[in-house]
């Protein structure tokens, strides 16, 4: 299985003005009906991959977020952890059965593996 980056992330501490600026700004429509207050953001296009702004901690500075596809996330987190990475939020199932976790790699940058699946 290759593993492609399959959504993007914007962390913001301004999530509703950040949804209006890149609305206005590019088109995109954002959906925050969800019990988890995720700002779902359609392109409108086919090319690409879409994504979401979700709000940053107080204490975190705002930033983008790749996810990427894996097979197993627990594998991957193990995996990522044996080759330096720090787990930040561990393998979470989401309300709609996709399984993510969020780490830093070795230099501090922000990721996610993401499967579809459990």
């Amino acid at each position: 299985m290759s593993n492609p980056v399959s959504q993007f992330q914007i962390l913001s501490t301004a999530p509703d003005a950040t949804a209006r600026f890149y609305g206005d700004l590019f088109g995109w429509s954002v959906d925050a009906d969800n019990p988890m207050g995720y700002r779902r953001i359609s392109t409108g296009s086919s090319q690409g991959i879409q994504g979401g702004i979700w709000p940053a901690p107080p204490q975190a500075p705002n930033f983008v977020q790749l996810f990427i596809t894996v097979e197993d996330v627990g594998v991957s987190v193990k995996k990522a952890e044996q080759l330096g990475a720090k787990l930040l939020i561990p393998p979470t199932v989401l309300p709609d059965g996709e399984c993510m976790a969020v780490l830093h790699d070795p230099q501090g940058m922000s990721f996610a593996v993401w499967s579809e699946k459990r």
